[in-house]
């Protein structure tokens, strides 16, 4: 039974025809994967008919034979609430900061009117997506998890009311491979068990390969190819299909020449991170222990590990960015005062890099103003002349028209937002960029051409680069080595090639397996 058809459907927001006159159906059970390059219309297609964008929407959008093009916004709210679940691709964002996660999920459950759940219940659900600790989460605020944990919780809560259609816009982005395998395996298990069906937005073509039933490609707002995933995705028949498979990263290809080390930059050791508690439980969760590395001038190491390992807490902690409780970093031989010290020449030798290149651009500022805040900040022998001139140069180095200067995040395209935040960090002319996921949000195509660019800046800079990320192929395009990361502690680390060939842990083992 069809439970989705659209037909001829059209978007425009301000004038401008963003998708056009594209059609598909999903039957009950089934799944359908829209894929395509940042901007092609995926998400604007997923989210219109439902009222959750701006667009002006024209032709058919029928959910279990009611029409929503030109339902009233009551109408669209009650089916929103009932009949379908939404996973966002910004779960920081999506997710309301003041309210707890077991607050939000008990809202998500009772929205269509099932009987208000006990934590057991609750907890349950989340231990369902593969989320740790699952009483404990309950009580946290969504700061305190980590992006792949948020990704989890949100996903608990899309499919507490048990949805027909569920909506996920890019629901595995910040997820590792292994995770990312068994969410989608879940989804699919949902669809069989629950006849529910799976409206899914991805840039991740193995996993729609492995787990979408059929796809459609999107570019510029057109649909240029339908079919079954696995048969489209091993023989595409358009270019533009063709191009995105080609981008994706995969580790069976030759690694890319990387640039020569130097001398020692930085050396971390015996990091160990907790926090507090959540709730009226006493102690602390221990997120980092006993943790060291080593970066050395125009080196590239990738620390890798599952979502909620510790990746990104030891990081910050090196980088003087989050708290630590124990341990010592050295920057050039000599030791880095610990964060309320840190001096201006500290700060602008190493400069962060995060996830959501729009979340964190302010929305109220011009790029000008975004790429010259830590000039201003942390370079206080230039003049305004000279500011001006290392906007202009490092928005030309990282490829983007000095044009651009005058806009607001909000008018960027994800690429375009990320070479904004590489431009802003390149500015103080650091000798480390810290990377925290830093591709993870971007479609293939982007995401490629922003390792491309920094592998370049990496080459002619002789800049080191330490890299938080969840994907060992985009870490062997970049990096020299891995560090593997499992609850709180290094479990692995060695040259990248030895590693993903030869991996001695079970945990490198499962990453390795997961991403082939």
């Amino acid at each position: 039974m069809t439970l989705l058809a659209v037909e001829g459907l059209r978007l425009t927001i301000g004038g401008r025809r963003i998708v056009h006159d594209i059609g598909f159906t999903i039957a009950a059970g089934r799944s359908l994967a829209l894929v395509g390059a940042s901007g092609s219309g995926k998400s604007q297609t997923c989210l219109a008919p439902f009222g959750l964008s701006p667009a002006q929407v024209e032709g058919s959008f029928r959910l279990a034979g009611e029409e929503l093009v030109g339902a009233r916004e009551d109408r669209l709210r009650a089916i929103r609430g009932r009949d379908v679940g939404f996973v966002f691709q910004q779960p920081l964002t999506a997710l309301t900061p003041h309210l707890t996660i077991g607050a939000q999920l008990q809202e998500a459950w009772t929205q269509a009117g099932a009987p208000r759940p006990s934590r057991t219940e609750m907890a349950a659900a989340l231990e369902r997506v593969g989320l740790d600790h699952a009483t404990e989460r309950l009580d946290q605020y969504p700061h305190r998890l980590s992006g792949g944990q948020r990704q989890r919780a949100l996903i608990a809560m899309a499919i507490a009311h048990k949805p027909k259609l569920l909506v996920a816009d890019e629901p595995t982005t910040a997820l590792d491979a292994i995770l990312r395998t068994e969410i989608m395996r879940l989804l699919g298990r949902l669809c069989d068990e629950r006849g529910m069906a799976l409206l899914l937005v991805s840039h991740d073509l193995a996993s729609v390969a492995d787990h979408a039933d059929d796809v459609a490609v999107l570019h510029d707002g057109h649909i240029v190819e339908t079919g079954p995933a696995a048969m489209l995705l091993r023989s595409p028949r358009s270019d533009y299909a063709r191009a995105l498979i080609a981008a994706s990263p995969r580790l069976d290809r030759p690694a890319p020449p990387l640039g020569p080390i130097g001398a020692p930059l930085i050396d971390a050791r015996d990091i160990s991170v907790s926090f507090a508690r959540p709730g009226w439980r006493r102690g602390r969760l221990q997120a980092v222990a006993d943790a060291g590395l080593s970066v050395a001038e125009g080196e590239a190491v990738a620390i890798v590990g599952g979502s909620g390992s510790g990746k990104s807490t030891l990081a910050r902690a090196i980088a003087r960015l989050g708290p630590v409780d124990n341990g010592a970093v050295d920057w050039r031989g000599e030791p880095l005062p610990p964060r309320k010290a840190m001096r201006p020449r500290h700060r602008a030798g190493l400069q962060p890099v995060f996830q959501d290149p729009v979340a964190s651009l302010d929305p109220l500022w011009k790029v000008r103003d975004i790429v010259a805040e830590p000039l201003r900040r942390l370079r206080p022998d230039l003049d305004d002349v000279a500011v001006a001139a290392r906007i202009d140069a490092a928005l030309t180095e990282v490829g983007l028209d000095v044009a651009l200067a005058g806009r607001r995040p909000a008018s960027l395209s994800g690429g375009q937002a990320q070479r904004v935040a590489i431009a802003r960090a390149l500015g103080p002319d650091p000798a480390l960029l810290l990377l925290d996921e830093a591709t993870s949000a971007l479609d293939v195509l982007v995401a490629g051409t922003i390792l491309d660019l920094l592998g370049e800046l990496q080459r002619q800079r002789g800049l080191a680069i330490l890299m938080i990320t969840h994907d060992l192929a985009v870490a062997r395009r970049l990096c020299h080595r891995i560090i593997v990361m499992d609850a709180g502690r290094i479990v692995e680390q060695g040259p990248t090639d030895r590693l993903i060939a030869a991996p001695s842990h079970a945990i490198t083992r499962s990453l390795v397996d997961a991403s082939r």
